[in-house]
């Protein structure tokens, strides 16, 4: 194999890497006071459509500010 086809196996990890944490990011940089449950959400059952579509809605719910 050429080193071109591992640059393109490794940008597509890190994008599918990126794109089945995005609750998680949302939820972490939005400060979610259950963030760490979203987190555990997304690990665990991100791999199924509903899992990780609820992580994302219970990600971009809208919760009172923590620590503000």
């Amino acid at each position: 194999m050429k080193i071109w086809t591992y640059i393109l196996i490794a940008v597509f990890a890190f994008s599918a890497l990126f794109l089945y944490f995005v609750p998680s990011i949302i939820a972490f940089k939005n400060r979610h006071p259950k963030r760490v449950l979203i987190f555990l959400l997304d690990l665990v059952l991100g791999v199924t459509v509903f899992g990780w579509i609820g992580a994302l809605l219970w990600a971009t719910e809208k919760t009172p500010a923590v620590g503000k």
